[in-house]
């Protein structure tokens, strides 16, 4: 399994856990954390220290007081809000504290390339994923979604951290040396009847993540659900997307509302909504909250991780996914879907025809912005 592929193998014999909302992922993590015995892999983009961040740290000294080995590895732009105090009490607690591409006086392709992934493995044989971090808007503010995964699976998943453990773009807090981190010496064995796969990309405009959507989509007979916070997508998925619909699939996109952590983005990807209804795209815009959970179906396939659809995830940023190829896990991921498209408001064709100037001017406006983006290199 080497970086190169960018994806790892279907693997057999594997269990997935569907864990939607925080009051249940939480609780989950903080579980299987409290049970670590051998080894705790910790790999986040968003750390900032408050309530979550405290509760987590607590959970980890708490590991590592009982003999755990315990990384923690974060990305270092998305973890600035972590405070002195909260990383020097990790440091004195026995926890491995290693950073991902600080900012510095580099090229801009550098510092925009980010570690977006969200990883927890306990003893290399339990894992979790999503879209989740250790701020305060997770407890409450935000929608997410997560998956615990058990199996032969899991292996990749460790060998995915390992990689970028080691790797160059990494360092020790306040320059501490480097220390090997080894895999989990026993093979992680067979957990249920499910196949799945991590597939994964390193920025700079290559990301299998997407690549893997596209074929899917190219190939659907029945739906297509995708559900991402930051909706700016590139030409190809749009058409494919737009092809899929005309050819009778139901294509459903489930985006945010106006809660949202970053206005300027949403009105971006608005700008794509008029061409998407015309091909029969169906959209809905989520009310109860910022929706932050990044989730996609294609007929049984499900891909959940940390890919968003917008330029920092498809062409900079480090991401990882889970990809489940299961009919029961499907089912119970479309019914989340249902419940999700209850909870939102439809976009009409007419209705979007209709929109206000001050509504299309953002649009425009923030859609020059974007396209600057895509040219950052």
């Amino acid at each position: 399994m080497g970086d190169g592929t960018m994806s790892g193998v279907w693997r057999e014999a594997n269990h997935f856990q569907l864990l939607p909302e925080a009051a249940r992922f939480l609780p989950a993590m903080f579980e299987a954390v409290g049970a670590a015995r051998e080894s705790l892999l910790i790999e986040l983009y968003l750390m900032e220290s408050g309530r979550l961040a405290t509760m987590v740290i607590d959970a980890l000294l708490a590991a590592a007081s009982r003999g755990v080995s315990v990384r923690l590895l974060l990305d270092g732009y998305g973890a600035m809000g972590l405070s002195t105090a909260d990383r020097r009490r990790l440091e004195a607690g026995g926890v491995a504290l290693r950073w991902f591409n600080p900012l510095g006086w580099h090229s801009l392709a550098r510092n925009l390339t980010r570690d977006h992934r969200k990883l927890v493995v306990v003893d290399g044989r339990v894992a979790f994923t999503g879209g989740f971090g250790a701020v305060d808007d997770f407890l409450e503010a935000w929608y997410e979604v997560a998956v615990r995964i058990e199996g032969p699976v899991v292996d990749d998943w460790v060998r995915l951290f390992v990689s970028l453990w080691d790797s160059p773009m990494t360092r020790g807090n306040q320059g501490a040396p480097r220390a090997q981190c080894r895999l989990p010496g026993a093979a992680v064995p067979s957990r249920g009847t499910m196949r799945g796969r991590v597939v994964w990309g390193r920025g700079y405009r290559y990301q299998a993540i997407r690549l893997s959507l596209q074929r899917r989509v190219d190939e659907a007979r029945q739906r297509i659900w995708i559900c991402t916070p930051y909706f700016v997508p590139t030409l190809s998925l749009r058409r494919r997307l737009a092809r899929a619909a005309r050819r009778g699939v139901d294509v459903r996109l489930l985006l945010p509302g106006g809660d949202h952590d970053h206005p300027g983005v949403r009105y971006a990807g608005q700008r794509f909504y008029g061409r998407l209804l015309r091909a029969g795209v169906r959209i809905f815009e989520f009310q109860p909250s910022f929706i932050h959970a990044k989730f996609s179906m294609v007929d049984d396939w499900v891909s959940l991780g940390s890919c968003n659809f917008d330029h920092w995830s498809l062409q900079w940023n480090l991401e990882a996914n889970q990809e489940v190829d299961d009919a029961d896990f499907a089912t119970e991921v479309a019914a989340l879907f249902e419940r999700n498209f209850a909870a939102s408001r439809e976009v009409h064709r007419d209705d979007w025809a209709r929109r206000p100037r001050g509504q299309r001017f953002k649009e425009w406006l923030f859609g020059i912005l974007d396209g600057m983006v895509t040219r950052l290199r």
